[in-house]
């Protein structure tokens, strides 16, 4: 069992993205929604620095990365480009701060987990720092003591909150399997044996120090039963792509204690069902499971299906806000 278990996480949140370049209103939209469990809103629409990759990129310590035009690359000093993405983390946490005056509650921050990392930073060559073991081992550790040091920059700022740190790692599955494209385009790098990914991942959830971690995927097969193994007390997923083969290690989680934050709200523009049809197919699966109902409420955290930073501002607003009315109708009639 996750030793962080017995967590009880509310019943909806966000994702982490957002439309638009405000960092203010980006705040003040996240903590309107949600009034018990906020998140630290980013804005990729700002441009290199504010996107998932170089805003982690900017987390690290004693490595730098700037923009190539074949994406970000590693460096040996800080440049522009890591100030400007550390300049809009300051800003958006200044924002948060504002509207989280006296806040008591849980509250999530996300980063780029180890293996997206290495699967999108490219080293001097050119080539993604997941060709190098090395350079993933390095990486890892640079991560984990930037988080370290950002969880609590985060404890002081909002110093009422009980943090929950949400790692994104939606090219894992494609590193467990040996699908990552080498700079060329025409081969892919090996796939990297299961308990290494494991192992780096135990290290990196270790550098939240007792706070909750999530694993965020929205790509298909996520693989459950590793990232539970590896300390996440959470998995977060776009819901739509689960398939019967997931049951078994959906199952085992949920008995196990990790809670699932399932995606039922489409991450783009769209219509939207009522609160109660959006989580059908959560009631609907637990039915499969043989789990019980009463479990639903304690086990389930709804949130959009991805980030929102493809949406439209008018339409974020209300996705957020219908995750909200959808957990409550997911509490309130669980069967």
């Amino acid at each position: 069992m996750s030793e962080n278990s017995q967590f009880r996480f509310p019943g909806a949140t966000g994702v982490g993205s957002l439309p638009g370049t405000d960092a203010r209103e980006a705040a003040k939209t996240v903590t309107g929604s949600f009034e018990d469990f906020p998140f630290l809103a980013e804005l990729p629409a700002r441009g290199p620095g504010a996107d998932m990759i170089g805003r982690t990129a900017g987390m690290l310590v004693e490595l730098y990365a700037r923009v190539e035009p074949s994406g970000w690359r590693l460096g040996d000093r800080p440049g522009r480009d890591t100030r400007r993405a550390r300049s809009w983390l300051v800003e958006d946490l200044d924002a948060l701060e504002e509207f989280t005056q006296g806040y008591e509650g849980e509250l999530k921050v996300q980063a780029v987990g180890p293996w997206t990392l290495a699967a999108a930073l490219e080293l001097r060559n050119g080539e993604a720092a997941l060709s190098d073991a090395g350079a993933c081992r390095d990486l890892a550790a640079s991560l984990a003591e930037g988080l370290r040091l950002h969880l609590a920059e985060v404890r002081r700022r909002v110093p009422g909150a009980r943090l929950v740190l949400q790692l994104d790692e939606p090219s894992l599955t494609a590193v467990l399997r040996g699908q990552v494209r080498t700079a060329s385009g025409y081969r892919t790098h090996r796939a990297v044996d299961r308990q290494v990914v494991e192992a780096t991942l135990r290290d990196v959830v270790a550098a939240a120090d007792g706070d909750p971690v999530t694993v965020h995927s929205c790509a298909p097969d996520v693989p459950f039963a590793l990232l539970r193994r590896a300390g996440a007390a959470a998995v977060s997923f776009d819901f739509a792509l689960l398939t019967e083969r997931d049951d078994e290690a959906i199952g085992e989680a949920v008995e196990a204690g990790t809670r699932l934050f399932a995606g039922v709200v489409p991450g783009t523009d769209g219509p939207l069902s009522d609160p109660a049809g959006s989580v059908m197919g959560v009631r609907t699966l637990w039915r499969r499971l043989g789990l019980h109902p009463g479990l639903l409420a304690e086990a389930v955290t709804v949130t959009p299906a991805c980030g929102l930073a493809g949406a439209s501002p008018a339409y974020a607003r209300r996705a957020l806000a219908h995750c909200v009315r959808a957990a409550r109708s997911l509490a309130d009639n669980p069967e």
